[in-house]
């Protein structure tokens, strides 16, 4: 079965064809980060006008990447929700219209079950039940994956998702936009316990995240000490390289201190770290060490499925068609959508 998968949640306009969940014939992704790098963020409506024009090339590509045209698709899979509302909606339109005038089945995805089906892209065989640690810009949750396509929230941010964080961070320190690889990179090589970051912890004991006290301790800092914004990545000084590899090293501290509490308590046969973070070489790094300790398989997608990208949501339409899932033609977008 081939999907046609259609993912515009954010600053992505991304187009995929997926066949059975797992063979991925074409991932086609345009990236809008040089329009919002001015703005230190993705500006949303920026961001719709953009997915208006280049959704139709970006599936067409796709299309050929595939070798297919429309007469060999089966199903029709678009994002729904969660994410920037008038982004969403064009994903969801134009599916919505492939789907109508093909006369396809319509599958509605969650964007972060997306992400919690993309570790299965790489064919390997992953022991059920999982403890996936997602983290992207805008999502930082531990979920619990008893089966393909049955997800179970156990920890969530209160506040800023991780990568919010980083972008927030990285615009202070004049590193640019997007936050995360600009981090990493001045963090390279530098001292990551120049300053010690304290890591939150929720009062009620639930295994949840914050991630405002660690961006504000940073703002507090460089007021404090009057440093100034790097002028570019390369000539970032010492100082700042030291401050960004301390916070790194503070939200990288954060994120697994969690999912070892809950992995001790769940007992999972695997760990998954997913998300546009996971994409960060430190994080990788330490969620390996940590499933070591564990003595748990860790599952990371490639990198090129860890950032928002189609393909993800191809094989979440795969296991969400797969169960009955299907829309109407009242579909609709929604930037809160709950995990199903």
């Amino acid at each position: 079965m081939r999907i046609l998968a259609v993912e515009t949640s954010c600053d992505e306009t991304a187009a995929a064809v997926v066949e059975d969940g797992a063979r991925v014939l074409s991932n086609v992704v345009s990236s809008q980060a040089a329009l919002h790098a001015p703005y230190g963020g993705v500006v949303p409506e920026l961001a719709s006008r953009h997915h208006i024009e280049n959704v139709c090339p970006v599936i067409e590509q796709a299309l050929g990447d595939a070798g297919v045209d429309l007469d060999r698709i089966d199903v029709v899979a678009a994002t729904q929700g969660p994410g920037l509302i008038g982004s969403l909606l064009v994903g969801v339109q134009v599916a919505k219209g492939i789907a109508y005038v093909r006369k396809l089945p319509l599958v509605p995805v969650h964007h972060v079950a997306g992400h919690l089906e993309a570790p299965f892209l790489t064919g390997e065989d992953i022991e059920l039940p999982a403890l996936a640690l997602v983290v992207s810009g805008g999502h930082t949750s531990l979920i619990k994956m008893p089966a393909r396509g049955t997800y179970h929230l156990l920890g969530r941010t209160r506040d800023d998702a991780a990568g919010e964080a980083f972008d927030k961070v990285a615009k202070l320190l004049g590193l640019g936009y997007p936050g995360g690889p600009a981090i990493e990179r001045v963090a390279r090589g530098a001292n990551d316990r120049a300053i010690e970051f304290a890591v939150a912890k929720m009062s009620d004991g639930r295994p949840d995240f914050s991630f405002s006290g660690i961006k504000t301790a940073v703002l507090h800092y460089v007021r404090s000490r009057g440093i100034a914004p790097a002028e570019s990545l390369d000539d970032a000084p010492e100082t700042i390289r030291n401050l960004a590899a301390s916070f790194q090293r503070g939200v990288v501290t954060a994120l697994l201190l969690r999912l070892r509490e809950v992995a001790e308590r769940e007992r999972p046969r695997s760990l998954l770290l997913t998300g546009g973070v996971a994409a960060n070489a430190a994080l990788r790094r330490e969620a390996a060490v940590l499933a070591g300790d564990l003595g748990l398989p860790l599952h990371v997608p490639p990198l090129r499925f860890t950032t928002d990208n189609a393909a993800m949501i191809g094989a979440a339409g795969f296991i969400a068609h797969r169960r009955g899932v299907r829309a109407g033609w009242d579909l609709n977008a929604e930037a809160r959508l709950p995990l199903p």
